[in-house]
């Protein structure tokens, strides 16, 4: 009685789900707030995993609602007991579907090894097929509503968003096509893409260096030592002077990932492998473990510092190479982490060239109004989108996308699409890329 004198046993099973997702939302807020850094770091991860389980699970069981309206009732009825056999196994698939789609997450927490677990790889599909659906299934409903504004036409009793059954197939149609394009798009190599930057300062020295970029390999419930190895191989065919990882390296601990993770110790470029951090390293509370790691496999880690970078035959003539920490290391509180840009360029010369590793675009956009001197930044994390519909989120939360931008007359961004993918093994309009970038004297040299 005093549920439904407040209204809640009044709402819809949406609006109960909405009031749920808010809650769990508004808890990661305060524990992130209030929590102090005396709480050990992995109880402090739990904790996110289980916040950041339960809001996505949240979340996801409103679009499925959504589905289960438009994609079974819309097309079965109402009234199971009159539904034919095809009705009811049509019901107990889409059933299996969204509980894969539910379950993906589950993953990150028992299914992380050496090489990804079918299970793992089946229930990340499941939830690429889910967000693309639920994207074309609220579309068409939108346009028909619009339609039926646009005509203002009467005819027809009340409307469910989701429209009519031959837009419910519509949308089921162009899923399929989608998913499977994305399925095969990201099983493939990532492509080599050789971009010549021009950096100011650059010693006739270090003119033409080879630096390769890597970025977003995520190393995981779906990407395992096979895909790493690929990787690596492809890097040393470049035969290049640095080689850089800007950050999401890993989704797990180093226990869990150290066997997939070895062939990064095969790299060899000459001058040397540097790694910065990124959002997702910081979601393992295992980033001082990862740069135990990395130190073992010859990859200096850049916590908010530097490395000079020359030819040994030139030692007088280097590049300021800088990391910073990335954006969310703060806002999860972790012990000693937070991007700071003076600390890292402190001692880097005037006279020297600045390439700055920060794994967020908007890290790149702050670190640029801090010190408009830096070269050049290069940057990862938007996956140009990876996953249509996402790509629109990316674009829009992003100011740098994809692809090399000029900021000012003396500074760059380039922003990879990233080596792998996360989490769902599909690529929708991005392709994965290993970035040869080669470094040319600026004009004013």
């Amino acid at each position: 009685m005093r549920v439904s004198m407040f209204g809640f046993g009044r709402l819809s099973a949406e609006g109960k789900v909405g009031i749920a997702s808010g809650v769990v939302f508004f808890s990661m807020l305060i524990s992130r707030t209030l929590i102090s850094e005396r709480v050990d770091k992995s109880t402090r991860a739990l904790l996110f995993r289980v916040q950041f389980l339960l809001f996505i699970n949240c979340l996801l069981l409103l679009g499925s609602l959504y589905i289960w309206k438009r994609v079974v009732r819309r097309l079965c009825g109402v009234r199971a007991s009159a539904s034919p056999v095809p009705h009811r196994c049509w019901r107990i698939f889409v059933l299996l579907f969204l509980s894969c789609a539910h379950g993906s997450y589950l993953c990150m927490f028992f299914l992380v090894d050496t090489e990804p677990h079918w299970l793992s790889m089946l229930t990340f599909s499941c939830l690429g097929v889910y967000v693309i659906l639920l994207f074309f299934l609220f579309v068409f409903g939108c346009l028909k509503r619009i339609g039926k504004l646009l005509s203002r036409s009467r005819s027809g009793e009340e409307v469910v968003a989701g429209g009519s059954a031959s837009q419910t197939v519509l949308a089921l149609l162009v899923t399929a096509i989608l998913a499977v394009y994305g399925l095969v798009n990201a099983a493939q190599p990532p492509r080599v893409v050789e971009v010549e930057i021009p950096v100011e300062k650059l010693p006739e020295s270090l003119n033409g260096l080879k630096l390769v970029l890597l970025s977003d390999i995520h190393l995981g419930p779906t990407v395992g030592r096979s895909k790493l190895q690929h990787v690596v191989t492809m890097v040393n065919e470049l035969d290049p002077d640095v080689v850089v990882i800007v950050g999401d390296l890993t989704d797990s601990q180093v226990s869990r990932l150290r066997s997939a993770a070895e062939p990064l110790g095969q790299m060899k470029p000459r001058l040397g492998s540097f790694f910065a951090t990124g959002n997702h390293d910081y979601y393992t509370a295992d980033i001082e473990g990862w740069f135990e790691f990395l130190h073992t496999m010859g990859i200096e880690s850049l916590h908010n510092n530097h490395a000079k970078v020359f030819r040994p035959e030139q030692a007088g003539d280097w590049i300021c190479l800088a990391g910073i920490d990335d954006l969310e290391a703060r806002m999860l509180r972790y012990p000693g982490h937070g991007m700071d840009v003076e600390k890292a360029l402190s001692g880097c010369s005037a006279e020297s060239p600045i390439i700055l590793l920060a794994h967020q675009p908007q890290a790149a956009k702050q670190a640029l109004q801090q010190r408009p001197d830096i070269s050049l930044v290069l940057s990862g994390h938007t996956h140009a989108g990876q996953l249509f519909p996402l790509t629109i989120l990316a674009f829009l939360m992003n100011p740098f996308f994809c692809g090399l931008y000029r900021v000012s007359e003396h500074s760059m961004v380039y922003v990879t699409p990233g080596t792998v993918y996360y989490g769902i093994p599909m690529r929708i309009f991005s392709h994965s890329e290993i970035t040869n970038i080669i470094l040319k004297r600026g004009k004013e040299n």
